[in-house]
């Protein structure tokens, strides 16, 4: 199974955040399974932290990299196909990393792993 991560996710998961779903953690663990953090994500965090909303112990720019390569995260492009796919969806969410995010699990065919619940107006499959 291919797996994307949402942003929140993949913080929750790299900082063991007890909160996160075993379901969702064994998931990621499972060496099976392909997955993967979007370039997308990694805008917002850095975004996030340069506003001061998203404290890290280091600068996002080495801290995000290093932490998906440590925890075998790929990374996904933003691609002009999934972009494209944008204007075929829906306005269920004003979030545009989040929408940008469902596009990319559609255009990839990939679960997306999230606990937002506005996406689940969307047809992409959620873990």
């Amino acid at each position: 199974m291919k797996i994307l991560l949402d942003t929140h996710i993949f913080l929750s998961y790299i900082s063991a955040d007890r909160r996160l779903a075993f379901s969702v953690r064994d998931a990621i663990l499972d060496g099976t399974n392909e997955v993967f953090l979007s370039a997308a994500s990694v805008w917002e965090i850095i975004i996030k932290s340069q506003l001061g909303k998203l404290p890290l112990p280091e600068p996002a720019e080495t801290y995000i990299p290093r932490e998906r390569s440590a925890h075998l995260i790929a990374s996904l492009p933003v691609d002009e196909d999934s972009v494209k796919r944008l204007a075929r969806l829906p306005a269920h969410h004003r979030d545009p990393f989040d929408r940008l995010l469902v596009a990319q699990a559609l255009e990839h065919g990939c679960k997306l792993a999230t606990v937002d619940p506005q996406i689940r107006a969307y047809p992409v499959g959620l873990l």
